[in-house]
C-alpha cells in the first residue's frame, strides 16, 4: 500500500500522532525530550506559515512518519533557505524509498516558496543517512553546526 503525505494544518487531529513521532525520533537519536514543549513548538510552527510546514506520513491510515520544513534567511545563500528540520520514518518503513519522497516533497514545497537553499543535519555516526542525502544532492560544508540556547 503506498505511503500517504498529509500536510499539517493547525487543527489537525493528526498533530498528537506527529507528536508521538517527535518522541520517537528524539529517543532514537538520544535526545532529550519534552512532550509538552513538542507540541508547543509544533503548533507555533503550524499557526504561523511564514515558519515553514509540516507533513504526515501514513501507511494505511496508520502514522509512521513525518517531516518538517523551516525557514531562515541567508546572506551566503542569497536569500530564503530553510530547513528540513526534521525527518522521521518508523524503522519497519525505511529502505523502500519513503525519505527520497519526503526530499523531493520538500523540496517542491520550498521551490514554491522561493527558497534558494535546503540545508538538513545528520548524526555524525549515521553513514546510512549521510550516503542518502548525498545521493540526493546534499552536500557536506565541512563545517560544524554548533547551537547555544537563548533564554529569556
Amino acid at each position: 500500500m503506498p505511503v500517504d503525505f498529509s500536510r499539517l494544518a493547525p487543527d489537525s487531529p493528526a498533530i498528537d500522532a506527529v507528536v508521538y513521532l517527535m518522541g520517537r525520533l528524539y529517543e532514537h537519536d538520544s535526545i532529550p525530550y519534552d512532550e509538552r514543549a513538542a507540541r508547543t513548538a509544533l503548533e507555533g510552527l503550524l499557526a504561523d506559515e511564514r515558519h515553514g510546514a509540516a507533513w504526515i506520513m501514513e501507511d494505511g491510515g496508520t502514522p509512521m512518519g513525518y517531516a518538517v520544513v523551516t525557514f531562515g534567511y541567508s546572506l551566503e545563500f542569497r536569500g530564503v533557505d530553510a530547513f528540513l528540520d526534521e525527518l522521521y520514518i518508523e524503522e519497519s518503513h525505511r529502505g523502500q524509498g519513503i525519505a527520497r519522497r519526503a526530499i523531493e516533497l520538500a523540496e517542491e514545497f520550498c521551490a514554491n516558496h522561493g527558497v534558494r537553499a535546503l540545508h538538513l543535519e545528520v548524526e555524525r555516526g549515521n553513514t546510512g543517512a549521510q550516503a542518502v542525502y548525498r545521493k540526493l544532492g546534499f552536500s557536506d560544508h565541512d563545517r560544524y553546526l554548533l547551537t547555544k540556547w537563548i533564554s529569556r
